[in-house]
């Protein structure tokens, strides 16, 4: 499965941004040895149900220090079987890009 996942603490930084907590969050995936990606919006893990739900719990738990509530957006793509789709669905859609 690959989750696309989102935090934000409800404490941030004075200027309102939370770079510094989802920077937290982002080490924590990183940390994990799952493939990864994090753009500006999203980080997205690839791996299996368990072990990827895990690694989101420990994201959100290390965003949300300091802080009495973290919004969490999460979006799953689960398609047993299949694995390495991370930078594959992102491979086929360039393909077809290049068609054109």
């Amino acid at each position: 499965m690959i989750v696309a996942f989102s935090v934000s603490p409800s404490a941030g930084e004075p200027d309102g941004g939370v770079s510094e907590a989802v920077s937290r969050a982002v080490k924590v995936v990183r940390e994990s040895g799952l493939p990864n990606s994090t753009s500006s919006m999203f980080t997205e893990i690839e791996g299996e149900w368990d072990e990827v739900m895990a690694v989101v719990k420990k994201a959100v738990e290390a965003a949300g220090e300091g802080s009495a509530r973290v919004g969490l957006v999460l979006k799953a793509d689960i398609r047993p079987g299949y694995s390495g789709q991370l930078s594959a669905k992102v491979e086929r859609v360039e393909a077809h890009l290049r068609e054109d």
